[in-house]
C-alpha cells in the first residue's frame, strides 16, 4: 500500500473512532428516557416488546464499528478504540460531576433540580455502562477474531452476528444488574427489560449485517485487500 492510501486509511480510522466514541458517550447521557415500540402483542415478565432505553439506539453502532475495524484494521486497532471509549466515558463523567456540583444562577434556564434530575443518575449509569461495555466489547472482539481465524476470513455474517449476539446479551445483563443494584430500576423489571433489550439488539444486529458487508466491500475495493487481509498503517 502506498503512502497516500495509508494516510487515507488513517483518516478513515480516526473518523470511525470518533463516531464510535460519540455513540458511546451519548448513549450514557440519554439513557434515562425509555421509549416503546409495540410491533407485537407480546409481553415478557410484564414488559411489552419493546420498552427500552433511548440509550440503546446509538449503542449498536459501536459494535458495528468495532466489527468493521476488526475486519479491516485488525484486533489491535479495535481494542485501541475500546480503550479510547473508556477514557472518553470517564472524562465525560468527570465533566458532568463538576457541572452538577457548581450552583446555578437565579436566572439560569436550567436550575439545579432540573439538571440533577436529568444528569444526576449519569454517574451510576456511566459506571454501569463502562463495566458492561468493557466486558462486552472485548468479548465481541475476541469472538469475532475466533470465528474469523476459524473460517479463514470467510462467512462474514457468521462472525458478525455470533460475536454481537453474545456481547450484547452480556452488555444488557450487566447494565441492568448494576442499575438494579443501585436502585435506579426496580428488580421486578429486570427480566422483562433484559429480554426486551436483548431481542431489540439482536434485531438491530441482523439489520446492520448488510451495512457491514457494504463497508467491507468498499474498503477492500478501495485498498485492494484480499479476503482476510488487514490494513497495516504502521
Amino acid at each position: 500500500m502506498n503512502l497516500k492510501n495509508k494516510l487515507l486509511a488513517q483518516q478513515i480510522y480516526l473518523f470511525l473512532a470518533a463516531l464510535f466514541i460519540t455513540s458511546l458517550v451519548v448513549s450514557n447521557l440519554i439513557f434515562q428516557k425509555f421509549f416503546y415500540w409495540y410491533p407485537f402483542e407480546f409481553e415478557f415478565f410484564g414488559t411489552k416488546l419493546f420498552e427500552v432505553s433511548v440509550g440503546i439506539l446509538p449503542y449498536p453502532i459501536t459494535f458495528l464499528i468495532t466489527d468493521l475495524i476488526s475486519e479491516i484494521y485488525g484486533k489491535k486497532r479495535a481494542n485501541q478504540v475500546v480503550v479510547a471509549g473508556i477514557f472518553a466515558s470517564v472524562f465525560s463523567l468527570l465533566i458532568i460531576f463538576i457541572s452538577n456540583a457548581v450552583p446555578a444562577t437565579s436566572w439560569s434556564p436550567v436550575d439545579n433540580g432540573t439538571f440533577s434530575l436529568v444528569f444526576g443518575g449519569t454517574a451510576i449509569a456511566v459506571f454501569a455502562s463502562m463495566m458492561a461495555y468493557l466486558l462486552a466489547q472485548f468479548v465481541d472482539i475476541h469472538i469475532y477474531h475466533f470465528w474469523k481465524n476459524l473460517t479463514k476470513g470467510k462467512h462474514l455474517w457468521l462472525r458478525n452476528n455470533f460475536s454481537t449476539f453474545a456481547s450484547q446479551f452480556i452488555d444488557t445483563a450487566a447494565v441492568l444488574l448494576l442499575l438494579c443494584a443501585f436502585e435506579k430500576i426496580a428488580w421486578t423489571n429486570f427480566y422483562g427489560l433484559l429480554l426486551s433489550g436483548f431481542i431489540f439488539k439482536v434485531i438491530i444486529a441482523i439489520l446492520d449485517t448488510p451495512l457491514l458487508y457494504l463497508g467491507v466491500y468498499i474498503f477492500r475495493k478501495k485498498f485492494n485487500l484480499k479476503v482476510n487481509e488487514e490494513i497495516d498503517m504502521l
